[in-house]
């Protein structure tokens, strides 16, 4: 028989397509193990065993559907795996099957969700623990049908710590807090004594996220900016273009992560602070998971102009939209207003069709217009390769559209955006594309240096860390940190990679083919 691996539905052995959903069947490859760094979720109930003793089995199965369903819900938003419900435990993998560069970011996200819905049920209260690790996956393994995917220490350390954590609390483990503590808000706590744990843990309560999403334009780099002088002049350039003939630019930064996409959007960022005339900047995140997050950049921006906080009620929304609309347009205000509403999350329709996007994307360019026409505008999209067609397709059009006012469209993305929208940027005389490589091994150097705050590295430490770094200036950023925070001996050939380079690299691992991987 074959499995389906889509649905898990047996077929008969000569099938093509399987009888349930309609996908295609594969022969049963041998099991394959690979170790892999994961973040492994734990999350229990308080108390619920004790009562669901004296319930009756249809209550406690009242009680845990929901509950397993919403865990799940979660879970699953934020690019997890549900490996296994045991009772009221739930166990989930962030980095298994697939690995993304942000996983221990994701799981956090995740646990702090589940805890805000958690606190609003009455008869509810759970623990949740993460950690991260490496640990061996069970390949083409499947969790619906009670398969296990991975086993290791990681593992267990999660349910250990879980049992530990305070009643609607997270504890975090040493590797997760150092991955996520610069968009994490924590507060320490005495290390735990775990069962089977030879040492104390270390560990670290997540208290909340420090900020949402695409609206941060500051960069905790300590180095100057080193090779990218000429992509710079391009993106100021643009900008002077835009203001002289008031025409809308568009500049695309292309480039694998950490390899300097957001240090020239923040060095464009300074050169508009510094100049004289008042520049309006505002700046939007395509997001990689979650619901409704088509047009998730364009409405950060959108509510950044008309002062929107995640806190408004829906009323409050809607006034300050109002406001925002009223003083920039003398005319239309109802249509570009009736528009918008959907991107600031008031109205159902959030995601236009048809006729009614092509009337949507007008209304949203009149409101950019007529923002441009008090003064220079730049739009920041950032991680357009996570975008979904509508935005690229809005963006094209305001491009294309807008006239008489300086806008300047700034994107940055990934190579994968260019490998699937072959077309993005082409054919339109306002538009360029910064394609940034890695820095050479002098200026790699160069910056190695100014991170040390040395003229001048002893040689092996240099060659070690030019080395590793491989011409990625945010690589070479986070080996100098790390040498910095733990002391560690430079010529140790065995120097781990740092917890924010192991996700990058583990998603890239991914993506390739098997033949690539063993090459």
């Amino acid at each position: 028989m074959l499995v389906c691996s889509n649905c898990g539905r047996e077929n008969d052995p000569d099938a093509r397509f399987c009888s349930a959903c309609g996908a295609a069947l594969e022969e049963a490859q041998p099991s394959r193990e690979e170790r892999k760094v994961v973040t492994v979720l734990f999350a229990d109930l308080v108390g619920f065993t004790a009562r669901a003793e004296r319930m009756d089995p249809e209550d406690v199965r009242a009680v845990l559907e929901p509950y397993h369903g919403h865990l799940r819900s979660e879970l699953e938003r934020y690019g997890g795996t549900v490996e296994k419900f045991i009772g009221d435990a739930v166990m989930a993998l962030f980095g298994a099957p697939v690995a993304h560069e942000d996983d221990p970011e994701r799981a956090v996200r995740a646990a702090l969700a589940i805890r805000d819905w958690v606190r609003e049920q009455e008869e509810l209260q759970l623990r949740i623990a993460i950690t991260t690790g490496e640990a061996l996956v069970a390949l083409g393994a499947r969790p619906k049908e009670g398969e296990g995917m991975a086993s290791g220490d990681v593992v267990n350390t999660a349910a250990r710590l879980q049992a530990a954590a305070p009643v609607n609390g997270i504890l975090v483990d040493e590797t997760t807090y150092r991955a996520t503590s610069p968009v994490i808000e924590y507060q320490s706590v005495e290390p735990i004594q775990a069962k089977g744990k030879a040492e104390l843990v270390p560990a670290w309560e997540a208290l909340q996220a420090r900020s949402r999403y695409g609206v941060d334009t500051t960069q905790l780099s300590r180095a100057p900016l080193i090779g990218r002088t000429r992509e710079l002049d391009v993106l100021i350039g643009a900008l002077a273009r835009a203001r002289e003939e008031r025409s809308p630019q568009l500049v695309t930064i292309v480039g694998v992560p950490g390899i300097g996409k957001s240090r020239l959007v923040f060095e464009l960022f300074n050169h508009v602070g510094a100049d004289p005339e008042l520049i309006t900047w505002r700046q939007g995140r395509s997001l990689p998971y979650g619901d409704g997050v088509t047009f998730w950049a364009l409405s950060e921006i959108v509510k950044a102009q008309a002062g929107i906080l995640e806190t408004d009620t829906a009323d409050a929304t809607g006034k300050k939209l109002r406001q925002s609309v009223e003083s920039l347009l003398d005319e239309d205000v109802e249509w570009v207003e009736r528009h918008l509403r959907s991107l600031v999350g008031l109205g159902e329709d959030q995601e236009p069709h048809g006729d009614h996007r092509v009337e949507a994307f007008a209304a949203w360019r009149r409101y950019f217009e007529s923002l441009a026409e008090n003064g220079p505008l730049v739009l920041v999209f950032e991680d357009l390769h996570w975008a979904d067609d509508g935005l690229l397709d809005f963006l094209d059009h305001l491009v294309e559209w807008a006239s008489g006012v300086p806008i300047l469209v700034v994107g940055t993305g990934r190579p994968e955006l260019l490998a699937h929208h072959a077309g993005w940027g082409g054919g339109k005389p306002n538009a360029a594309t910064l394609s940034l490589s890695p820095l050479s091994d002098d200026q790699t150097a160069r910056l190695l240096a100014a991170l040390f705050e040395r003229s001048v590295l002893p040689a092996e430490i240099q060659s070690a860390l030019l080395q590793r770094a491989g011409g990625n200036p945010l690589y070479a950023e986070e080996f100098v940190r790390m040498v910095a925070d733990r002391g560690l001996d430079m010529g140790d050939e065995d120097l781990p990679l740092p917890e924010s380079v192991q996700g990058i690299v583990a998603a890239r691992l991914d993506a390739l083919s098997q033949d690539e991987k063993e090459r």
